[in-house]
Protein backbone atom coordinates (compact mmCIF):
# COMPACT_ATOMS: atom_id res chain seq x y z
CA UNK A 1 0.00 0.00 0.00
CA UNK A 2 1.53 3.21 -0.80
CA UNK A 3 3.00 5.57 1.79
CA UNK A 4 2.73 9.51 2.03
CA UNK A 5 6.19 11.04 2.20
CA UNK A 6 4.94 14.76 4.22
CA UNK A 7 1.79 13.23 5.00
CA UNK A 8 0.17 10.53 6.90
CA UNK A 9 -2.95 8.49 5.82
CA UNK A 10 -4.28 8.87 9.53
CA UNK A 11 -4.21 12.68 8.18
CA UNK A 12 -6.28 12.50 5.07
CA UNK A 13 -8.61 9.45 5.98
CA UNK A 14 -11.03 11.22 8.09
CA UNK A 15 -11.93 14.10 6.08
CA UNK A 16 -13.17 11.22 3.13
CA UNK A 17 -14.91 9.58 5.86
CA UNK A 18 -16.52 12.86 6.53
CA UNK A 19 -17.79 13.17 3.75
CA UNK A 20 -18.85 9.23 3.20
CA UNK A 21 -15.92 8.81 0.99
CA UNK A 22 -12.96 6.19 1.09
CA UNK A 23 -9.25 6.43 0.84
CA UNK A 24 -9.09 4.65 -2.24
CA UNK A 25 -5.42 3.21 -3.71
CA UNK A 26 -5.76 5.78 -6.64
CA UNK A 27 -6.51 8.43 -4.65
CA UNK A 28 -3.58 7.64 -2.61
CA UNK A 29 -1.29 7.26 -5.49
CA UNK A 30 -2.27 10.65 -6.85
CA UNK A 31 -1.77 12.24 -3.32
CA UNK A 32 1.50 10.72 -3.21
CA UNK A 33 2.66 11.67 -6.74
CA UNK A 34 1.29 15.50 -5.99
CA UNK A 35 3.68 15.08 -2.78
CA UNK A 36 6.35 14.27 -5.33
CA UNK A 37 6.33 17.28 -7.11
CA UNK A 38 7.60 20.31 -6.60
CA UNK A 39 5.41 23.08 -6.81
CA UNK A 40 2.27 22.85 -9.42
CA UNK A 41 1.49 19.83 -11.89
CA UNK A 42 -0.85 19.44 -14.44
CA UNK A 43 -3.08 16.05 -14.85
CA UNK A 44 -1.21 14.88 -17.42
CA UNK A 45 2.20 15.20 -15.32
CA UNK A 46 0.13 13.46 -12.46
CA UNK A 47 -0.92 10.54 -14.99
CA UNK A 48 2.45 10.19 -15.64
CA UNK A 49 3.92 9.64 -12.77
CA UNK A 50 1.25 7.67 -11.43
CA UNK A 51 0.50 5.29 -14.53
CA UNK A 52 4.25 3.89 -14.34
CA UNK A 53 3.25 2.27 -11.37
CA UNK A 54 -0.25 1.70 -11.71
CA UNK A 55 -1.27 1.60 -14.65
CA UNK A 56 -5.05 0.94 -14.27
CA UNK A 57 -5.77 4.71 -13.06
CA UNK A 58 -6.68 6.28 -15.96
CA UNK A 59 -6.75 9.96 -16.96
CA UNK A 60 -10.40 10.35 -15.85
CA UNK A 61 -9.91 9.05 -12.39
CA UNK A 62 -7.11 11.81 -12.12
CA UNK A 63 -9.07 14.38 -13.47
CA UNK A 64 -12.42 13.08 -11.01
CA UNK A 65 -10.15 12.45 -7.78
CA UNK A 66 -7.77 16.14 -8.64
CA UNK A 67 -11.64 18.05 -8.45
CA UNK A 68 -12.56 16.03 -5.51
CA UNK A 69 -9.01 16.87 -3.35
CA UNK A 70 -9.84 20.73 -4.71
CA UNK A 71 -13.31 20.58 -3.17
CA UNK A 72 -12.32 19.19 0.20
CA UNK A 73 -9.07 21.58 -0.21
CA UNK A 74 -6.46 18.96 -0.02
CA UNK A 75 -5.08 20.48 -3.40
CA UNK A 76 -4.54 24.30 -4.97
CA UNK A 77 -5.32 24.83 -8.53
CA UNK A 78 -4.56 27.30 -10.45
CA UNK A 79 -5.06 28.07 -14.57
CA UNK A 80 -1.60 29.77 -16.14
CA UNK A 81 -3.46 30.26 -19.24
CA UNK A 82 -2.63 27.97 -21.30
CA UNK A 83 -5.68 26.09 -20.81
CA UNK A 84 -4.40 23.25 -18.30
CA UNK A 85 -5.13 23.80 -14.71
CA UNK A 86 -2.25 23.08 -12.25
CA UNK A 87 -2.24 21.35 -8.87
CA UNK A 88 -0.26 21.55 -5.80
CA UNK A 89 -0.91 19.38 -2.51
CA UNK A 90 -1.31 21.67 0.07
CA UNK A 91 0.86 21.78 3.58
CA UNK A 92 -2.15 21.73 5.40
CA UNK A 93 -0.11 22.69 8.86
CA UNK A 94 2.35 24.95 7.28
CA UNK A 95 0.04 26.44 4.67
CA UNK A 96 -0.01 30.37 4.47
CA UNK A 97 -3.27 31.90 4.52
CA UNK A 98 -1.68 33.78 1.01
CA UNK A 99 -0.76 32.47 -2.01
CA UNK A 100 1.58 34.55 -4.14
CA UNK A 101 2.55 33.55 -7.81
CA UNK A 102 4.43 34.59 -10.81
CA UNK A 103 3.45 32.53 -13.54
CA UNK A 104 5.09 33.11 -17.43
CA UNK A 105 3.00 33.53 -19.92
CA UNK A 106 5.25 31.74 -22.40
CA UNK A 107 5.94 28.39 -20.86
CA UNK A 108 3.73 28.52 -18.02
CA UNK A 109 6.29 27.67 -15.49
CA UNK A 110 4.88 28.82 -11.67
CA UNK A 111 7.39 30.18 -9.38
CA UNK A 112 6.27 30.69 -5.79
CA UNK A 113 7.33 33.40 -3.92
CA UNK A 114 7.16 34.98 -0.33
CA UNK A 115 9.97 37.13 0.09
CA UNK A 116 8.74 40.41 0.69
CA UNK A 117 9.61 43.82 2.16
CA UNK A 118 8.56 45.03 5.61
CA UNK A 119 7.33 47.85 3.13
CA UNK A 120 5.94 45.58 0.42
CA UNK A 121 4.05 43.39 3.56
CA UNK A 122 2.62 46.07 4.84
CA UNK A 123 0.96 47.50 1.72
CA UNK A 124 -0.43 44.08 1.57
CA UNK A 125 -1.91 44.51 4.73
CA UNK A 126 -3.10 47.85 4.08
CA UNK A 127 -5.11 46.63 0.86
CA UNK A 128 -6.55 43.60 2.82
CA UNK A 129 -7.71 46.45 5.70
CA UNK A 130 -9.35 48.87 3.23
CA UNK A 131 -10.97 45.99 1.21
CA UNK A 132 -12.13 44.22 4.79
CA UNK A 133 -13.52 47.83 5.75
CA UNK A 134 -15.58 49.20 2.54
CA UNK A 135 -17.29 45.55 2.05
CA UNK A 136 -17.88 44.59 5.79
CA UNK A 137 -16.02 41.07 4.52
CA UNK A 138 -13.51 39.18 6.74
CA UNK A 139 -10.98 37.63 4.20
CA UNK A 140 -9.28 34.34 5.45
CA UNK A 141 -6.89 34.28 2.84
CA UNK A 142 -5.79 35.54 -0.50
CA UNK A 143 -4.48 34.85 -3.95
CA UNK A 144 -2.12 36.65 -6.37
CA UNK A 145 -1.08 36.04 -9.52
CA UNK A 146 1.18 38.37 -11.55
CA UNK A 147 1.49 36.92 -15.42
CA UNK A 148 4.79 38.00 -17.31
CA UNK A 149 7.52 36.58 -19.30
CA UNK A 150 10.11 34.34 -17.27
CA UNK A 151 13.93 35.27 -17.75
CA UNK A 152 14.49 32.05 -19.94
CA UNK A 153 11.54 33.18 -22.34
CA UNK A 154 13.11 36.46 -22.79
CA UNK A 155 16.63 34.72 -23.03
CA UNK A 156 14.96 32.95 -26.16
CA UNK A 157 13.08 35.51 -27.41
CA UNK A 158 15.50 37.79 -27.81
CA UNK A 159 16.70 37.90 -31.71
CA UNK A 160 20.76 38.94 -31.52
CA UNK A 161 20.72 37.48 -27.59
CA UNK A 162 22.29 40.65 -26.60
CA UNK A 163 22.12 41.31 -22.52
CA UNK A 164 18.89 41.64 -20.99
CA UNK A 165 19.17 45.34 -20.01
CA UNK A 166 15.13 44.67 -18.60
CA UNK A 167 14.85 48.15 -21.14
CA UNK A 168 12.11 46.31 -22.70
CA UNK A 169 9.93 46.95 -20.00
CA UNK A 170 9.69 50.67 -20.58
CA UNK A 171 8.80 50.09 -24.25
Amino acid sequence: MPRYRRHGFEEFGPRFRQRGLRMTIPRQVILEALDDFDGFASAEDIFMRVHKDHPGVGLATIYRTLILLTEMGLVSKIDPGDGKFRYELREQKKETKHQHLLICSRCYRVIRYSDFSDEERDTLHSIEARLEKAHDFTIQRHSVHYYGICPSCRERERPDNSPDTGMDKLE
